[in-house]
């Protein structure tokens, strides 16, 4: 069954592409434009590239690279040569003269899935030229390998390792469910942040997060002393797992927002906040501990179910206490995967349901080679020193 609301954008979406807010682009445009340049040449030489015919005008001669400043920023293309000359792609200049209606239609065509035969009566529209729905597949297929290229390069040591998990509506079979989306950032031990992976998987979760780590070590990750997330479902069992001996800090903002659901009235909520902070700010963990046995023999009369579950689960965000007090602000929440998955989320909002898992997986795995690329020359995680300082 087609669903039309599937493939068409909203204005929300069109608005956020148009004023150059979709970082992901850049590598998109080049690769439709490339393709499209491509079948140019092959329409003026009336033979495609080593075929053989009596029609043929002349002959293929490779690539020259073109750097063209855009609002997206500088993108490289490849403009087809041909060797008699008095060949130039007309599709390169309309293409970017047209560029913020081509921004609009590549993000339909590669975030939302669209059927290829749409995607070429809008091409034809921008590039006063026929592409075939080969063409279009084919320059899918492009950018779908340079984002798979990306999610399977070799890893190597990391310090710390952050995971997180959210969610994506997906049609499926019908049906529009809920799909996970996991996402991995690290701290190298020279003190540089990285994004390591992410993941889309409408499947069970414990097994999701265990092939997830698995992959994730498969690619060479290792050296790992600490794993920072939440007690998202599955993931406990699955970390033990892969990374059984690794130490784990469970996030405390998501702690202290959990202690939230065991309060017999919300009247207790500032005082019950200030007493788990005095735990997480304390100087070192027999502090801590102390504050927390503490706070259970205060709470057990008057917030039973309170008490019981900061005596089950609080302890759990005190590992950060064997670590230097230099890194303890960051490594004790997952707050700055959060700011990343805070910034997919205003990406992936104006879209609404994807139309399958693999349209989800391609643009969160954009976004997320974009901010991979900007954090390797940003801001370090220890003022620009090792993970000795």
């Amino acid at each position: 069954m087609t669903h039309q609301n599937d493939y068409s954008l909203s204005p929300e979406l069109i608005e956020e592409l148009t004023r150059g807010g979709f970082q992901a682009v850049p590598e998109m445009l080049r690769v439709l434009l490339n393709s499209v340049m491509q079948a140019e040449r092959a329409k003026y030489l009336q033979a495609e590239e080593y075929e053989r015919t009596a029609a043929r005008q002349g002959h293929a001669n490779g690539y020259k690279p073109k750097t063209v400043r855009t609002r997206l920023g500088e993108i490289i293309f490849a403009v087809p040569q041909v060797r008699e000359g008095g060949f130039y792609p007309s599709a390169l200049e309309k293409g970017l003269r047209s560029e913020r209606a081509l921004v609009a239609t590549l993000a339909e065509m590669y975030v939302q899935g669209v059927s290829t035969r749409k995607v070429k009566a809008i091409t034809e529209e921008l590039c006063g030229m026929e592409i075939s729905a080969t063409q279009v597949s084919r320059a899918t297929a492009q950018l779908d390998a340079t984002l798979q290229e990306w999610r399977e390069r070799p890893l190597g040591a990391m310090s710390y390792l952050y995971l997180d998990a959210r969610y994506e509506k997906v049609r499926e079979a019908g049906q529009v469910r809920d799909a996970a989306v996991l996402v991995a950032t690290g701290v190298t031990p020279a003190g540089e942040r990285q994004v390591l992976g992410v993941s889309v998987s409408l499947s069970e979760h414990e097994s999701h997060w265990k092939a997830f780590l698995q992959g994730l070590k498969d690619r060479g990750l290792h050296g790992i002393q600490l794993v920072i997330s939440d007690d998202h479902t599955g993931l406990g069992a699955a970390r033990r797992a892969v990374f059984g001996s690794v130490p784990w800090q469970r996030c405390q903002f998501h702690l202290q927002q959990n202690a939230g659901a065991y309060l017999p009235k919300q009247a207790m909520r500032l005082e019950v906040a200030a007493d788990i902070r005095a735990m997480f700010n304390a100087s070192d963990r027999k502090s801590a501990e102390a504050l927390l046995q503490a706070a259970i023999q205060k709470y057990a009369t008057s917030a039973p179910k309170l008490s019981g579950w900061l005596e089950e689960n609080l302890a759990e965000g005190f590992t950060v206490f064997d670590f230097p007090l230099e890194h303890r602000r960051t490594i004790r929440t997952t707050n700055s995967l959060e700011r990343i998955n805070r910034e997919i989320r205003r990406r992936t909002r104006v879209v609404g349901i994807f139309p399958n898992e693999a349209a989800c997986l391609r643009l969160v795995s954009a976004l997320l080679m974009e901010t991979s690329e900007e954090r390797q020359i940003g801001k370090r995680f220890c003022a620009g020193k090792s993970l000795n300082c």
